[in-house]
């Protein structure tokens, strides 16, 4: 491959899906999502790639795990067209995300830590604060769709209370942990069912033994994603050189 690649070589579809384990086809579909540049076509048709879009197809394959796919392959579009200032805000808001999950995990320890130490104050977990917070806002905090908490809420992952005059959910302290506790569980891949025995070992002070195991995995998920993001980085870098 490496010898095709040399400049002023045409490439074929197979020669640029061979390298990745990819189906020609799924080369075509990135060049009509943008992912990679227009290809030329030969006289009779065919599309001929160049040692250039052998590079995009790098960068956006070292984009996808720190990413995503929706954000990689706008990425790539913004590239592109020319638009890399748009590129570059897209990767600061991926590791804003991240740096965001990494304060929200250690926010989730923090409260693991405090339930541990309270352990011995039955059911302190579980007071009502003063006011609260109704479902739009929480669900606003979180990302999510209200739908979705009403869907936790089923499972058992939320117990709001109703307020006696609106008949409104409201979430106090204890519920907005919980919430937030779910959501980075479902985050990291976790099923529902799967996240309410956890769910129901914070409400009860359990202690962190039996989260030790979710926690060690959220730090590895994190560190995994952190560094996928720096080869997304050389990859795209390499892409950008080539452009220039």
């Amino acid at each position: 491959m490496r010898r095709n690649l040399q400049r002023g070589v045409r490439l074929r579809p197979v020669d640029l899906a061979r390298e990745h384990g990819l189906s020609t086809q799924a080369i075509r579909n990135y060049e009509e999502a943008g992912i990679l540049p227009a290809a030329d076509r030969t006289p009779s048709g065919y599309r001929a790639y160049t040692p250039l879009h052998a590079a995009a197809l790098r960068a956006f394959l070292a984009l996808l795990p720190g990413h995503g796919h929706q954000t990689a392959t706008s990425i790539m579009q913004a590239v592109n067209q020319g638009a890399t200032d748009t590129a570059f805000r897209l990767i600061d808001e991926s590791h804003a995300q991240l740096l965001d999950d990494r304060r929200t995990l250690e926010a989730v320890e923090s409260a693991l830590r405090d339930l541990e130490r309270g352990a011995g104050q039955a059911g302190a977990a579980e007071v009502p604060g003063p006011g609260g917070m109704f479902i739009g806002p929480l669900a606003g905090h979180l990302g999510i769709r209200p739908a979705t908490l009403r869907k936790w809420e089923r499972a058992g992952l939320v117990r709001p209370r109703r307020d006696r005059v609106t008949g409104y959910r409201v979430y106090d302290e204890a519920d907005v942990r919980d919430a937030r506790l779910a959501h980075q569980l479902r985050r990291g891949g976790y099923l529902l069912e799967q996240i309410a025995p956890l769910i129901a070992q914070v409400r009860t002070a359990g202690g962190l033994e039996p989260l030790e195991g979710a926690l060690s995995d959220w730090h590895a998920r994190l560190s995994a994603r952190a560094r996928a993001m720096l080869s997304g980085a050389a990859g795209l870098e390499a892409y950008l050189r080539g452009c220039d």
